[in-house]
């Protein structure tokens, strides 16, 4: 594994996840993952490259509120090969994260019981050395947890039920007075974790679907980047200085001479996309480009963009200086060529240097990464 340089002083405002742990999950034991400001994860087929950014993920649809079904919407698959049920036919799982941000490292751990219902069966947030929530599942027959949270006041910890199917962090703000300061502590330990794992964009670029011409609307970029076309309609006039970058990402990843990435109006609301060639050449319709191509302009897209072009979950109440982005990248190196995947390795980092990005990405060969300032490489072996 190859160390990054940690974070910085200047982001250090922003929350960031800085570590993963599949303590029991799919193909996943006791697996604790660094993540720096770009992650490439490692590995051959079978390795559970995939699975991590599922964990990771499913994390991200708790953080922002979600039930436990819309996060793990195949829960028996996510129960550790071979794991043998107890006397009551209970199977589950078991995973975690570390998030950095102003209220110091926060560790957060999950056990969730996939069968025969899914539901919570214990959480933990702990940061400073200090227990700051707990739940337990004492009656199966009940659809809650008993939670118990630092308060630091005349009583050491305040208790009540909540519901076990939810992530009880994410609930925190709306239950807690905030009145003492080991209240303080705790909402300032549950608002870090939940502002780094609901600002992530998954994304898996898909050519087939990125050939055809779309109708203009509001120009936000969806996970299978289809509506490329679209969003290049939306940057070309309001993000001239990042439609710039991705011109110059072009010329660097896509074949021939390139001068600049046009989109064409078809009538009806309907746009493509184009390669504009210099030298009097005729421009190129992306749809004729090969897959590598199509998923390189894709990635380069997301990777200069931002919140406000992403279909994603942005806490808007936050200002600019905490917001930050994280990437969640499935084959990121998919159908490219070492040149081409080395460009978008180089582009993410500089990115990610500035501390408004974050990226996670599966690699099945990250020799070309190798070196990379600010790259960390995580190897899975199968």
């Amino acid at each position: 594994m190859d160390t990054a340089t940690p974070l910085t002083s200047a982001n250090s405002a922003r929350p960031a996840v800085t570590e993963l742990r599949l303590s029991a999950f799919k193909t996943h034991r006791g697996a604790v993952l660094p993540l720096g400001p770009l992650t490439l994860l490692a590995g051959a087929s079978g390795s559970g490259k995939t699975s991590v950014l599922q964990a990771y993920e499913a994390l991200a649809r708790l953080g922002a509120g979600h039930r436990l079904p819309a996060a793990f919407p195949d829960p028996a698959a996510c129960v550790p090969e071979r794991a043998a049920a107890d006397g009551q036919g209970r199977r589950g799982f078991r995973i975690g994260c570390t998030v950095d941000g102003p209220a110091g490292p926060v560790q957060l751990d999950l056990a969730v019981q996939a069968e025969p219902e899914l539901r919570v069966v214990g959480e933990r947030l702990t940061g400073g050395g200090r227990t700051l929530l707990a739940t337990a599942l004492r009656d199966p027959g009940r659809s809650s947890v008993q939670a118990a949270w630092y308060t630091a006041g005349l009583s050491p910890v305040t208790r009540a039920p909540l519901p076990d199917d939810r992530l009880g962090t994410a609930l925190l703000p709306l239950r807690v007075a905030g009145k003492t300061q080991g209240q303080l502590r705790v909402l300032a330990a549950a608002e870090q974790v939940v502002l780094a794992l609901r600002s992530v964009f998954p994304c898996d670029p898909q050519p087939r679907r990125m050939r055809e011409p779309v109708a203009v609307g509001e120009g936000v970029l969806r996970r299978g980047c289809d509506n490329l076309a679209e969003v290049l309609h939306r940057t070309r006039s309001e993000c001239a200085k990042r439609h710039v970058r991705l011109a110059a990402a072009a010329r660097a990843g896509c074949a021939g001479e390139v001068a600049d990435l046009a989109v064409e109006e078809l009538g009806d609301g309907m746009v493509r996309a184009l390669l504009a060639r210099g030298g009097g050449l005729r421009a190129t319709p992306v749809e004729r480009l090969g897959e590598g191509e199509l998923r390189y302009l894709a990635l380069a897209l997301v990777i200069l963009t931002g919140p406000g072009v992403l279909a994603m979950d942005q806490p808007a109440e936050l200002p600019d200086a905490y917001r930050s982005l994280t990437v969640l990248a499935d084959g990121f190196d998919r159908c490219l060529d070492r040149r081409q995947a080395r460009e978008l390795v180089c582009l993410g980092a500089e990115m990610c240097e500035r501390g408004h990005i974050r990226l996670v990405g599966t690699v099945a060969d990250a020799s070309y990464a190798r070196g990379v300032a600010g790259v960390t490489v995580v190897d899975l072996v199968a």
